[in-house]
């Protein structure tokens, strides 16, 4: 019979003579997601909210391991939602569960596998009280560190209570249960598995399969009905350690996650997951190619040399990035004692911290220096969306036909230099920008439809362009950016170079 345990609760079944009389029966964790997956699928619901990209990947093999009944290991690189889809499993589970009251395993009434539970239906029959447990206190997460213990997860022998309650140590009653006992008809997450000491992940194997816990000698039949979700890192990720072998094979369905394949997908997280404020978003505009450009560090710093690719990029680079660009745009708007702003290029500087604190370097990129490869990813990033917008610098610059940049290089030939601060309020933004011959005009020519704006931040990102094409040359100043001619700086000393 196919209970609705939420009308149950509502009916207040209260005792197990009352719960036997609705015909409920006891089902396992497993079949309860199953069931409940099965639901879902055929209602054409899609599941797992807020998980992005996934769709034809991730999702298909979770939801497939889940109809398998199979323990899970996510394995991925840090920043790819592991652990969030594991903490949305619990929407597959009923709602409400019963459970014996002042159990501490949350004993199926019909299915007691503690002391407890077993004596109270012993001594009280159906009038053995009930409660009932929602979804949301059946998952446990614990993050896998060295320090972790066999105490920590499976239990240990308790002397106090021996003591108090006169008990010997053959006693089951002894035992103060540790996490995963407690998980008993629940979800257990450990994160980062491998950074488990290999002793302690010894200690789950019959957990997994045999059904039973030993602590100090006392071996304990216990079927515990677990939904086990392991995460972790590959193994060549760092040297901490890696999941033993016999481990690794109890657990069934092994699943691959992956970041973001394109600059839309990895956009759609990002703006999920930015935390902007309703002050912000009135205030600051920010272009898609802004947009575009903050995904594309990420995508280039995935395949940088001076980056430790086996550890990853994270999504968060992304989030946190966007945060800055907006807080750094914001910031300039307050100083120029403005209500409105448009973010600019040049607003990327404030996005650094965002990025030297999500990448790890290797040797090559130590040299350089955290902040000088941040500098790098930009511009990298910048190079690679230039020819999207404009024609490419070096093929103009061959090309027999006029080059539509002349103008513009000519002048810092003359000896001019430019300099976008965060000191300039927007209109003298617009007006720094507009000194330069021929930059407004390239700009209305290929792109003659957009806003005064969108064209403004066009033409600081054809300088930009230029300088990744070394047809100019760029310096980071304090609090802003300055564009000259490319000789010019190398023979004169240029601007000061914050990255020196």
């Amino acid at each position: 019979m196919n209970t609705d345990h939420r009308s149950l609760v509502t009916d207040h079944i209260t005792t197990l003579g009352e719960l036997k009389k609705t015909g409920y029966q006891p089902k396992s964790v497993k079949e309860e997601l199953r069931a409940n997956l099965i639901k879902q699928l055929q209602e054409n619901n899609a599941g797992f909210q807020g998980i992005v990209g996934y769709d034809d990947t991730v999702i298909p093999e979770l939801q497939t391991a889940i109809l398998s009944r199979h323990n899970i290991l996510l394995l991925g690189l840090r920043g790819q939602a592991k652990t969030r889809i594991a903490r949305l499993m619990i929407h597959l589970l009923d709602e409400y569960v019963p459970y014996v009251a002042g159990s501490e395993l949350y004993d199926d009434p019909l299915a007691p596998i503690s002391w407890y539970a077993r004596h109270e239906i012993d001594t009280k029959g159906d009038d053995t009280h009930i409660a009932w447990l929602h979804r949301s206190a059946r998952y446990t997460e614990k993050l896998a560190t060295p320090d972790v213990t066999v105490a920590d997860l499976v239990g240990d022998v308790d002397p106090i209570k021996a003591a108090t309650m006169k008990l010997t140590y053959n006693d089951e009653r002894v035992i103060h249960f540790g996490l995963i006992p407690r998980a008993h008809r629940g979800i257990f997450v450990i994160n980062e598995l491998p950074d488990l000491q290999a002793r302690i992940q010894v200690a789950l194997f019959n957990m997994l399969q045999e059904k039973d816990i030993q602590i100090r000698g006392f071996k304990l039949r216990l079927p515990l009905d677990i939904q086990f979700v392991f995460t972790a890192n590959p193994e060549d990720y760092t040297n901490r350690g890696a999941i033993v072998t016999p481990l690794k094979d109890r657990i069934e369905s092994q699943i691959l996650t992956h970041y973001p394949k394109n600059i839309d997908i990895s956009r759609k997280i990002t703006f999920q997951e930015a935390r902007i404020t309703p002050e912000q978003q009135a205030a600051v505009d920010v272009d898609g190619l802004l947009k575009d450009l903050v995904e594309q560090v990420a995508f280039e710093a995935r395949q940088s040399e001076f980056i430790d690719q086996k550890s990853g990029v994270s999504a968060r680079l992304t989030i946190s990035a966007y945060e800055n660009l907006i807080s750094a745009a914001e910031r300039r708007m307050l100083v120029s004692g403005q209500r409105k702003t448009v973010a600019r290029l040049s607003d990327f500087a404030g996005i650094i911290p965002a990025i030297t604190g999500k990448i790890e370097l290797v040797y090559e990129g130590e040299l350089e220096g955290p902040v000088h490869v941040a500098h790098r990813l930009i511009g990298s990033a910048v190079k690679t969306l230039f020819t999207q917008y404009f024609p490419h610098p070096e093929k103009a610059k061959k090309s027999k036909v006029e080059n539509p940049y002349s103008a513009v290089i000519d002048w810092f030939t003359l000896g001019n230099h430019l300099e976008l601060t965060d000191h300039l309020s927007d209109s003298q933004y617009k007006k720094t920008l507009m000194q330069v011959p021929g930059l407004h005009t390239l700009v209305k020519k290929l792109h003659p439809k957009l806003a005064e704006s969108q064209q403004l931040l066009l033409m600081e990102f054809v300088l930009h362009g230029l300088a990744e094409y070394s047809q100019l040359s760029k310096n980071y100043l304090n609090g802003g950016i300055g564009f000259a001619d490319m000789l010019g700086s190398l023979f004169n000393g240029g601007f000061d170079d914050l990255e020196d």
